[in-house]
């Protein structure tokens, strides 16, 4: 259903509320469920369709992504197992009155697919298989830390119990950066697999480096005479290391010269980005007589 308008399948507005999402589903699964159209292909595709367009618009996070890139930037990001994800169909149609066995009482309801690797059921609940939630626990990490790699004991709390987990972090990983730590999320209610433990990282920020993917960036302060006859200024590097880098005569404020392969790690890949040396030239806002007699000079000969 790529490209689709899901608020046109619900027959709803952009702006409208959950409550109306969810009015609108209901009056359209009543008249398209299963137990109601009695093998009615055509009712059925369509009962598909309404069910993903709720899936969608009711959970906070996908709306908000589906309203922000669209129908195409959405399906970007969410596979259609991902959409019905947590979706508990059961508890839905038992609270719109169609019961543990829908309506018509038939022992295990109905059952077709969506496209995902499973199928879910309708009036006979959830399928026995499905996973538990996923979890993300936002991890805070030094520059240093997405440079070398690390290893982090996490405390946290879900479905009511407290956690601990040793996770060994990669280098590379910076700001934004998952790693799966499968079958580690809540458990399934229905007797499936559990969910996975999504780790996020948040890199905070540094006293030396500024950083953008995988690229560094240092300022360094030089004195005009400097940048007008060159000079040689020593760098530090994540590694721990000092680079020698010459700047040549004539280096205008600003100028930013590339030191390659300086910067982070690429996360389980090879290579690394760069270290960018930012030249920030210092005027002195107070001369001594004798050195504003010499900048006098120098405007005397034209510099």
């Amino acid at each position: 259903m790529a490209g689709v308008d899901y608020y046109k399948i619900l027959g709803v507005e952009r702006k409208a509320s959950e409550g109306e999402i969810k009015k609108a589903y209901r009056r359209l699964a009543m008249k398209y469920h299963p137990d109601h159209t009695k093998g009615d292909k055509s009712a059925e595709e369509k009962f598909k369709q309404i069910s993903e367009a709720y899936a969608v618009l009711s959970d906070k996070e996908k709306r908000r992504t589906y309203d922000q890139f669209g129908a195409e930037g959405f399906r970007q990001q969410y596979s259609q197992e991902d959409i019905f994800r947590n979706f508990d169909f059961g508890s839905i149609f038992r609270e719109f009155g169609f019961g543990g066995g829908g309506p018509a009482g038939r022992p295990g309801g109905v059952r077709f697919s969506f496209g995902g690797d499973a199928p879910f059921g309708f009036g006979g609940g959830p399928s026995a298989n499905r996973k538990g939630t996923d979890l993300e626990y936002e991890l805070g990490l030094t520059l240093k830390e997405v440079a070398q790699g690390t290893t982090k004991t996490l405390d946290f709390e879900h479905d009511g119990r407290s956690e601990r987990l040793t996770v060994k972090i990669p280098p590379g990983m910076i700001n934004g950066k998952k790693i799966r730590l499968s079958g580690k999320g809540a458990p399934s209610p229905y007797g499936g697999p559990p969910g996975d433990l999504f780790i996020r990282s948040r890199v905070f920020a540094d006293a030396i480096f500024t950083v953008e993917d995988h690229d560094l960036s240092i300022h360094r302060d030089i004195k005009l005479s400097e940048a007008i006859l060159g000079t040689t200024v020593a760098i530090p590097t994540i590694e721990g290391k000092e680079l020698s880098v010459k700047i040549p005569p004539g280096t205008r404020h600003g100028t930013k010269m590339r030191l390659g392969g300086h910067g982070l790690p690429r996360m389980k890949q090879s290579g690394k980005g760069d270290l960018f040396l930012i030249i920030q030239i210092i005027v002195p806002k107070n001369l001594t007589p004798e050195q504003l007699s010499l900048v006098e000079k120098m405007a005397a000969q034209g510099l």
